[in-house]
């Protein structure tokens, strides 16, 4: 088999636990229109469908650390496709609430897991260069899954079958599982552990030179005997350290504000909330079929952007749109406008907008920056911690929000994100670093010297004014 084929399966087989992930959040906004023909379910007990998967996702995520630096990140993502066919199988078989929300808890271990590991994984073996957009590749493959669900749920919605809705995502798992057994471990964790011609070997594959493998080797390996020479326990008292707290903090408000900025209601909740402006159940999953594909189309430019133009310019251009679309969607529901072609429209747009805007911004570039950010010795078990919030967050926006659309309606919540999303804007503005075109360990050195990680390039870019990146 070709070197250049051998990489790609690399980035395909590492990368597809994001398949997984979006197929299982995604799916559950189709099926959950013909879930309650089965099974009864109040607007509580809907939002823990939805949100059991998420407090899973917790608790798999704040596993993966631990269970990462111990067993490898391959293995981990071996482990993780076998919870995903564990909790669907079971999710599609279910015959109350309880079990449902029990097996969808199942599915959200491995979606934490997956969604710790799997960019963990990608960072390591990537080159610095082509880092941000190989690791976009999961988020990608995020879009692929939550599309690929949208399309299924509109097979299938004639039938009102769910449980084949669900049941389907056994397929993307058994690919996972048979692929990641034919895939190398990180020489990151390998240097680790001590098995340094392993990690030679890998680079070498990898880097296709055995010189570029050495030096690369050689950095890791300096980087490893610092951190080894200071390293203690991760410890919250730690994390909360003048040494490490501001990046912690930075880490912690970058998942907050990609869940706060509302993406988690239109993912989920995108059918809901069109069947109550008057869509009818085939109509509003044929729209969320568009939104998938527009998730999934604008997720490509991003992956090509993310090292050319950097993260921030990224960041403050998504945050901009995002907000413009959730003052649209808030002013359109506010108006009073009646059912008819119009609201449709309006409504639709905003949608548009605000999918497109994260697609390209908020959605792949938390998943490459919370790697980069966090030394090495501690970055998996950092990593897995703010990824836990990202889940709890996630959670508390999925099980409120469907009290809050009963209760206020869509305007007065859609208000609320558009003003999260100028939030999100003035942090990427003033607190962000800048990491693009640097190697994890030039990265780790300046930020624990407390200097931002900013390449020469950026400095060309006026993102304090807004301006538009050159």
């Amino acid at each position: 088999m070709p070197a250049r084929l051998k990489n790609a399966l690399i980035w395909v087989f590492g990368a597809l636990g994001g398949i997984l992930w979006g197929y299982d959040t995604g799916v559950i906004s189709g099926a959950m229109l013909f879930i309650k023909n089965d099974i009864a379910l109040t607007p509580l007990l809907e939002g823990l469908v939805v949100s059991g998967l998420l407090v899973g996702a917790m608790l798999g995520a704040g596993l993966s650390g631990r269970l990462s630096d111990s067993w490898g990140r391959r293995r981990l993502i071996l482990a993780a496709s076998g919870v995903f066919i564990l909790g669907t199988l079971g999710a599609s078989f279910a015959l109350g609430p309880a079990s449902l929300i029990t097996f969808r808890f199942v599915i959200g271990i491995g979606v934490g897991i997956a969604s710790v590991v799997v960019p963990l994984y990608l960072t390591e073996l990537a080159p610095k260069h082509l880092r941000g957009g190989l690791t976009s590749l999961m988020q990608l493959l995020v879009t692929v899954g939550i599309f690929v669900a949208y399309v299924t749920d509109y097979l299938l919605a004639g039938a009102g079958a769910w449980r084949w809705m669900i049941g389907l995502g056994v397929i993307p798992a058994a690919i996972l599982a048979l692929g990641i057994l034919t895939q190398p471990e990180s020489p990151r964790w390998l240097v680790g552990k001590g098995r340094t011609d392993e990690a030679r070997t890998v680079l070498t594959r990898l880097r296709g030179d055995a010189g570029a493998a050495g030096e690369e080797l050689a950095e890791i390996e300096r980087a490893e005997r610092t951190e080894r020479a200071q390293s203690e326990p991760l410890t919250l008292r730690r994390l909360l350290s003048p040494r490490l707290r501001p990046v912690f903090v930075v880490g912690m408000l970058l998942v907050l504000f990609q869940n706060f900025v509302g993406i988690n209601t239109i993912i989920y909740y995108a059918p809901t909330l069109l069947t109550d402006i008057g869509f009818g159940s085939g109509g509003a999953i044929l729209a969320n079929v568009g939104i998938g594909l527009l998730n999934m189309l604008m997720t490509l430019p991003a992956m090509r952007l993310i090292d050319r133009k950097g993260r921030k310019p990224l960041l403050l251009w998504g945050a901009l749109g995002m907000c413009a679309a959730m003052v649209l969607l808030a002013v359109t529901n506010l108006s009073g406008l009646g059912y008819g072609a119009l609201l449709s429209v309006l409504t639709l747009g905003g949608i548009a907008l605000y999918i497109a805007s994260f697609a390209i911004s908020w959605g792949p570039v938390q998943w490459v920056m919370l790697p980069e950010l966090f030394p090495m010795r501690i970055r998996a078990a950092a990593v897995g911690l703010c990824v836990l919030f990202n889940w709890l967050f996630n959670m508390i926006v999925a099980l409120v929000f469907p009290s809050l659309l009963h209760a206020w309606g869509a305007g007065i919540n859609f208000l609320f994100f558009a003003g999260t999303t100028l939030l999100a804007f003035l942090f990427v503005q003033r607190l962000l670093p800048e990491t693009k075109g640097r190697s994890l360990e030039e990265i780790e050195q300046d930020l624990l010297r407390g200097r931002p990680a900013r390449p020469e390039a950026e400095r060309s870019v006026p993102v304090s004014s807004g301006a538009a990146p050159h």
